[in-house]
């Protein structure tokens, strides 16, 4: 057990570490010109060392240190009160609340579909064609229009995030559900023909149960998609709150290393959301004696 584990944290260190190198490097190296800059004003001669040290402690890098990132991480979410507008925690709570919605909605809608094309032939000719044609739009154009819209009829707040958000995770939805809803094979549909189960009993008895590994797979995908929609549905609408608003703020302002503070807490709380779901699965999976 214990060979496994640190055959299994190895790999993982080996590229975080690697991650950490090149992000160093590429600190250095972006954020050098501005060293130089500096120095050639001031009128004096810069050495190699001095310039690595001063890209490593600039307040306003082209690319912040990892370190730095770290710092302003740690100060935004253990050195801020959680009801400050400053601390990531409230910000990231803020976007978490527009994803959880628009994953639910999104989640529903896709099941929903996927159900409608496998039943109905004329659903899977008509639906599917525009569900695939959704996603060939891009997010960023339609998420303003959605927030112009909507703030025409009076909703604002949640809701329209929300909206944007179920956009992005119905597609993965769909397309699972489907694969998964037609992975019965022929002899197995006709087995249950046989013994005269109705339809419904088909879809309880043998589709749905089926289609729950790739369920799952595709609800990781979703959720992920429903974090990327909150936080592009924050930027249009000029939020103050949200990791989107926090990403615009540190864009405004020039403030990269608050920038990639948001970034690395909207990764963060994405792995946290991917880990739930697969936490979920197992338990499903086992109840339904289809754990691996």
């Amino acid at each position: 057990m214990r060979f496994r584990t640190t055959s299994a944290v190895l790999p993982i260190l080996t590229v975080l570490l690697a991650i950490l190198a090149l992000w160093y490097a590429g600190a250095v190296w972006m954020n050098a010109q501005w060293a130089r800059d500096q120095a050639a004003r001031a009128g004096v001669e810069i050495s190699l060392s001095e310039i690595v040290r001063d890209t490593m402690s600039q307040e306003r890098p082209v690319l912040p240190a990892p370190h730095q990132v770290a710092a302003e991480f740690g100060k935004t979410v253990f050195g801020t009160k959680v009801t400050s507008k400053r601390s990531l925690v409230w910000h990231g709570w803020v976007t978490l609340s527009a994803t959880a919605v628009g994953f639910a909605l999104g989640s529903a809608a896709g099941i929903l579909l996927a159900i409608g094309i496998v039943h109905s032939r004329a659903m899977d000719l008509s639906v599917m064609p525009w569900a695939i044609a959704s996603q060939t739009i891009p997010i960023l154009a339609i998420a303003p229009m959605v927030i112009v819209v909507l703030s025409s009829m009076g909703v604002t707040g949640l809701l329209p995030k929300a909206i944007i958000s179920a956009w992005l995770s119905f597609f993965p939805v769909v397309v699972g559900m489907v694969k998964g809803l037609r992975a019965p094979d022929a002899m197995q549909l006709d087995q249950l023909k046989t013994w005269g189960a109705s339809r419904a009993q088909t879809f309880w008895k043998l589709r749905l149960p089926a289609s729950m590994p790739y369920l799952f797979a595709s609800l990781k995908v979703s959720v992920a998609a429903s974090l990327v929609g909150a936080i592009v549905g924050e930027l249009p609408a000029g939020a103050t709150a949200g990791l989107g608003a926090r990403l615009l703020s540190g864009s405004y302002y020039g403030q990269t290393v608050m920038i990639w503070a948001a970034l690395l807490a909207a990764a963060l709380l994405a792995a946290a959301l991917v880990g739930l779901i697969a936490a979920i699965e197992r338990v499903v999976l086992r109840r339904m004696g289809m754990a691996r």
